[in-house]
């Protein structure tokens, strides 16, 4: 399997990864620059020339895979019989670089209902590396014309026509997936309010309306739904950015994408390691 190939294979698994480069190569070594490995949690795909090398750098690429937030890094190899590395010798005589680029698993996001400020919210969120999954009863709005806006996405897009019940989706969504409410439907609305604060797994769950809606939407999720008020506090409405007014689609989806995306540096950062506490790398024997 190629390296693109494989590296697609853990986009579509939702697994994190490292792609292993060797960089720069100076005298005799077992790869040319370029040459690449991908490392998952448990398999590989690829070789950058085997022995001390390889086995390092995927020990080192599995560490990255379980941190919070990891960052590219360099490692150099002697390659000479005075250095021992933790998994023996190599004495080709040169000297390797190899880069170590993470491949995290990307943010997923699920939009129920792709309307004017549905489909304004997917133009934006399509520029950025995430799942996007995009959810509607009606047909014409994820016909190929219209949805045809995307063709240039960054993210990777998934659509789902569901005629009778969109809340289905909710248990097929990767784990974590941020969900945003927005169908032209109250009583759809609110269905899916229900049954997202009953599918484990999610993310963040935001519900597009007024206060007025909302106080009519609680009432319902604690007496017909039997939602503490604990739980029903899992949805964030209004949704967006409350300086931000205006009413026009694109101008609530630049407020709602903002605002998502602000959430989203925020986790990041919770979840990095304290730089204090951490503790650093510290290259083996057989690297310098």
């Amino acid at each position: 399997m190629s390296w693109v190939a494989a590296v697609a294979r853990l986009r579509a698994r939702r697994e994190p990864g490292v792609l292993v480069t060797v960089a720069t190569v100076r005298g005799h070594a077992p790869r040319r620059a370029g040459a690449k490995l991908v490392v998952g949690r448990t398999e590989t795909w690829g070789s950058i020339g085997g022995g001390n090398i390889e086995a390092v750098a995927i020990d080192r690429a599995r560490e990255l895979n379980g941190a919070a937030d990891p960052e590219p890094e360099l490692m150099e190899f002697a390659l000479n019989d005075k250095v021992t590395g933790r998994h023996g010798v190599q004495c080709c005589g040169g000297a390797v670089t190899v880069l170590l680029e993470p491949l995290p698993v990307v943010q997923a996001v699920a939009v129920f209902g792709v309307g004017h400020v549905g489909l304004e919210l997917a133009r934006i969120l399509a520029r950025h590396h995430l799942d996007l999954h995009l959810i509607d009863t009606r047909p014409d709005m994820l016909t190929d014309e219209r949805l045809g806006v995307l063709a240039d996405a960054v993210a990777q897009i998934h659509v789902h026509h569901t005629p009778l019940l969109p809340e289905e989706v909710l248990t097929e969504l990767p784990p974590g997936t941020h969900v945003l409410i927005m169908t032209h439907d109250h009583a759809e609305d609110a269905a899916l309010c229900d049954a997202a604060l009953r599918t484990a797994g999610l993310g963040s769950i935001g519900l597009i309306g007024s206060s007025a809606k909302w106080a009519r939407f609680r009432q319902r999720l604690a007496t017909e739904g039997g939602h503490d008020a604990a739980t029903i506090d899992r949805i964030k409405t209004p949704i967006g950015i409350a300086e931000i007014t205006g009413k026009e689609p694109a101008t609530i989806a630049v407020s709602v994408a903002a605002d998502l995306l602000r959430s989203f540096e925020q986790d990041r950062h919770r979840a990095a390691p304290n730089p204090v506490a951490a503790v650093p790398y510290a290259p083996v024997a057989g690297s310098t």
